[in-house]
């Protein structure tokens, strides 16, 4: 009886030291505490309702067992967080270098943009060029056909007057005279034996109806240019009289022939041209009697007039 007697007085005193507060909590944690105690008792009695009872060493072991499944679970807490700070880390990354490449590509495709405009301007003035080009190609090769045609139809008139001279002077061809065509033009080539003398320019008889002739021809043929030459050998002139030389004498026998085929009305004047080559335009050697026969000749140049040619050519 001592002993409780003095642990009462003991714990009066002992609470009459401390203030009711602590007191307070005191006995709240100290109820707590009771009240887990006897949770956790009954917990230990009525673990299964099978009757399955658990001991202390069931219950340390499945402690270690949560500690071990709480300690895994952690780590792979951490493993799931350092893997979403490296994915976090790698998307701002991505995020940051796609906004870069992003800005890049717009202002690339800017400028391609702006190159593509320039070209595509450039493409449409080089397509206007080409279009005007391939206009004036239509227009010069219309031309180029109406120019063909002209000279087509030339050629066919020069043929028929070379058959026409051809038959006129038929009686004469073979007798120091020759008719052909070459270059677009005719060569009516008279050697001097047929039409003068030796050392003059009067045209004899035989020479006079052989002119008259082609005379007759050039007077249906109005359009055509006629250029008669006069062309001597390379012996020197060494008659009298008011010839000085070769040239002179090649220049009034051509002047003569002029004359005889103005005494025809129906060849224009202006269609006549006289022009004395003396030695200076051979068609043969000089050192053969033969082909000092060949040189002294009057030629008769025939030449379409060329102005409808001529005109395409200036529009060309």
């Amino acid at each position: 009886m001592k002993k409780p007697f003095i642990l009462l007085i003991s714990v009066a005193f002992f609470t009459s030291c401390v203030s009711s507060k602590i007191h307070e909590d005191l006995q709240d944690r100290y109820d707590a505490l009771k009240a887990e105690n006897e949770s956790l008792m009954a917990q230990l009695d009525n673990a299964d309702s099978s009757g399955k009872t658990y001991s202390a060493d069931y219950l340390r072991d499945e402690i270690e067992t949560l500690k071990g499944e709480k300690s895994r679970l952690e780590m792979e807490l951490s493993a799931c967080e350092s893997n979403y700070d490296r994915l976090k880390t790698s998307y701002d990354a991505l995020e940051e270098n796609s906004s870069s490449a992003l800005t890049e590509n717009l202002e690339r495709n800017r400028n391609l943009l702006k190159q593509l405009e320039e070209k595509e301007k450039a493409l449409n003035a080089e397509a206007a060029r080409l279009e005007q080009l391939q206009k004036e190609l239509a227009s010069r090769s219309q031309r180029v056909d109406e120019l063909e045609g002209i000279i087509a139809a030339k050629d066919a008139k020069m043929r028929n007057l070379k058959d026409a001279i051809s038959a006129a002077l038929t009686n004469f061809e073979g007798n120091g005279l020759t008719v052909e065509q070459r270059d677009g033009k005719v060569y009516v080539s008279m050697e001097n034996k047929l039409l003068f003398d030796s050392g003059s320019w009067s045209v004899n008889s035989r020479g006079r109806e052989a002119v008259q002739q082609l005379g007759g021809v050039l007077a249906q043929n109005p359009e055509i240019a006629v250029l008669i030459e006069g062309h001597t050998d390379n012996v020197p002139y060494g008659g009298n009289g008011p010839l000085q030389d070769n040239w002179d004498l090649s220049t009034k026998r051509a002047t003569a022939i002029v004359t005889l085929l103005t005494q025809n009305s129906g060849i224009p004047k202006d269609n006549l041209t006289a022009a004395g080559r003396g030695e200076y335009a051979p068609v043969a050697t000089n050192s053969t009697s033969e082909g000092r026969a060949k040189n002294r000749r009057i030629e008769v140049i025939l030449t379409p007039k060329l102005d409808e040619i001529s005109k395409l050519l200036n529009e060309m």
